[in-house]
């Protein structure tokens, strides 16, 4: 074959085989830029109005127009009977989806654009949040058994052993601290207080964790005592600080691997009951140092950190102060009231939606809800309404039963998350609780 008769047979080959190329390329090119809001900023309505969600798209940087978006509207249970979903054509301006709540609770709309890569945006609104009430009744032996349970923990010796840790600021005094206590496991953090400090001159305050296996934060420690207090950082499970990461990773995938639903049979061994004992000791210890102001204890943390400020609040009556972001470990029987559950979905849903009897029994005495009726302490939270990890109708099941002064940070284009704004809201609060204690004799 002649080299012009080969060209000849290639020349269209090449040609389309560009032609291909180049359509890929293009496609890969495409932007997407897919938004859904409400048609309130706030995103809050009464049970029985109308909530709009409106879907906008943009397709390199133009309307989508004739564009293609699936949308599906749930109460945070997927695949849940009831509420609109479908497919919807773009035109020029944006698309709006009606909805209405029967009752109170949060509803979520989940928006997807684009054919090779998927775009997806979540809104959500809020029916009455102000009213959503308890899943199910506290137990009625509910304060009886935490207060055995506390029985039980003063009778082991706060035995307290600290060791000196380095750190940058000369202004300060750091320390490893393990504590004996009952459950299983010491408290196990790292205090940090302004040297030479004066007694009974400090409010102290407690950091809890959110979710996982790691050391206690030195950084939170320090934190609290740059701002002239008795500073604690503690891990969730009494583990040793300061370890090689691989020391926490083999802990988070061999024995500390299910620790969320560990027990979760049974109300003395549900695991959660451990961690709880651990904040009493906690301030225990802290309560005990000569530097106590003798009038405040403040416990801040997120997700498992903000569930356990909740429950500190309402186990011990020290608490003056909780902050608790997007909380964890809240309304354990939320599916027998027909609402999402939070994390850590403590409690089995069986076939037809109801919950496990013999775990729903035990997680009563550990959900963060039934704690938030017996806090008297003041409390700001955090609150995101496409948080799917810790639902906000769960939140604001515990901030409902709060009866001390309380602010709630509503974010509704928040899923689960402690941005740098919540972190110095939580703070800028904490301080000014401080300030008012320092007011009152």
């Amino acid at each position: 074959m002649n080299d012009s008769r080969l060209k000849h047979i290639l020349r269209p080959v090449i040609a389309l085989a560009i032609c291909l190329s180049l359509a890929q390329i293009a496609a890969a090119a495409e932007t997407y830029e897919l938004n859904v809001v409400t048609d309130r900023t706030d995103a809050i309505y009464k049970t029985g109005e109308t909530a709009r969600f409106l879907i906008s798209l943009t397709k390199d940087g133009k309307p989508a127009t004739g564009e293609k978006v699936t949308y599906t509207v749930d109460d945070f249970i997927p695949g849940a009977p009831g509420f609109p979903k479908g497919t919807l054509m773009m035109g020029v301006g944006s698309a709006e989806i009606s909805v209405k709540a029967d009752k109170p609770g949060f509803l979520r709309c989940v928006v997807q654009a684009g054919d090779k890569k998927k775009v997806t945006k979540i809104a959500g609104a809020a029916f009455s949040p102000l009213e959503i009430g308890l899943s199910q009744p506290v137990p009625d032996d509910f304060d009886q058994f935490w207060a055995d349970q506390k029985k039980q923990l003063a009778a082991v010796p706060a035995e307290a052993k600290l060791t000196p840790v380095k750190q940058a600021d000369p202004k300060l005094d750091c320390y490893d601290v393990q504590v004996d206590c009952l459950g299983g496991a010491p408290v196990s953090g790292y205090l940090a207080k302004p040297k030479d400090a004066q007694p009974k001159s400090l409010p102290a305050i407690l950091w809890v964790h959110g979710a996982g296996v790691r050391s206690s934060a030195l950084g939170n420690a320090v934190k609290g005592a740059n701002a002239g207090m008795l500073s604690m950082d503690i891990n969730a499970h009494g583990i040793p600080n300061g370890k090689p990461a691989q020391y926490y990773k083999d802990l988070s995938q061999g024995e500390l691997s299910g620790y969320r639903h560990a027990g979760r049979e049974n109300r003395e061994k549900v695991y959660f009951r451990g961690m709880f004992l651990r904040l009493v000791r906690a301030i225990d210890f802290l309560t005990a140092q000569p530097e106590w102001d003798g009038k405040t204890v403040i416990v801040i943390g997120h997700s498992q950190g903000g569930g356990q400020a909740l429950a500190a609040g309402g186990i011990d009556d020290r608490v003056t102060f909780i902050a608790t972001g997007v909380p964890a470990i809240c309304d354990h029987s939320g599916r027998a009231a027909g609402r999402i559950n939070g994390w850590p979905k403590l409690v089995n849903t069986l076939p037809g939606g109801k919950p496990d009897p013999t775990q729903l029994k035990a997680a009563q005495y550990v959900d963060a809800v039934n704690f938030a009726t017996r806090c008297k302490a003041d409390g700001i939270m955090s609150v995101g309404f496409i948080d799917s990890v810790c639902p906000p109708s769960s939140c604001y099941a515990a901030y409902n039963q709060l009866s001390g002064k309380k602010q709630v940070i509503n974010k509704p284009l928040m899923g689960h998350a402690a941005p740098a704004d919540i972190h110095k809201a939580f703070f800028d609060a904490v301080q000014e609780h401080v300030k008012q204690q320092a007011k009152e004799k």
